[in-house]
């Protein structure tokens, strides 16, 4: 049964991310930063825990109108996504909450809030690390023939000694004023693109 899952979920990635993604973006920051690279395609979920954001990054005080119509559509989302997963669950064996993993955190305006703020309204986000830089590059939808997207946008990098501390076996960036940024990832897949890169260095 989970050898069934896993290839579903491989076969959903592989329909979500189409096989020529990676390799365009590493082509592109290769030639640019003229060293060897790992491209990550990254998840879309972000939580926030940085004073003065919601739990979605947006601005506190900012866009009432829409937070208003956008809470209520999204507690009928979640409501639904409760149903079906306590029909799907019933009798886990499961009890109490999960706990919840925020991604960002640090203090009021934080460093990571640049990397991020630029993040969010990306279509095909991809972290890509090289020894001595960082960057976050955007291809558009990766489902669509890599032929017939757009060439790979750069929408934030550094390179040291400006660039942040990446930890990749913890899957964390993390700047001098403390704040954090622990990348969620897009599928098994791009989880095990990481591990075989992480132990290729070892």
């Amino acid at each position: 049964m989970f050898a069934n899952e896993e290839r579903l979920e491989a076969e959903r990635d592989r329909i979500l991310v189409r096989p020529g993604f990676r390799e365009r973006v590493e082509e592109t920051m290769r030639s640019q930063w003229r060293e060897p690279v790992v491209a990550l395609r990254l998840g879309d979920d972000l939580r926030f825990d940085v004073p003065g954001r919601r739990l979605d990054g947006t601005v506190k005080g900012k866009r009432l109108v829409r937070r208003f119509f956008w809470n209520i559509l999204r507690g009928i989302g979640v409501a639904a996504a409760y149903v079906f997963y306590l029909s799907n669950h019933a009798g886990g064996g499961r009890s109490g909450r999960a706990r919840r993993e925020f991604h960002v955190m640090g203090p009021a305006n934080a460093m990571a809030l640049d990397l991020v703020d630029r993040l969010r309204p990306a279509k095909g986000p991809w972290l890509v690390c090289s020894p001595s830089s960082v960057a976050v590059v955007d291809t558009g939808s990766t489902s669509v023939d890599p032929a017939d997207a757009p060439q790979p946008q750069i929408i934030w990098q550094a390179r040291k000694p400006q660039a942040p501390d990446v930890g990749l076996g913890t899957r964390t960036i993390t700047w001098p004023d403390g704040s954090s940024f622990k990348f969620p990832l897009h599928g098994r897949t791009e989880a095990q693109h990481l591990r075989q890169y992480v132990e290729s260095l070892r």
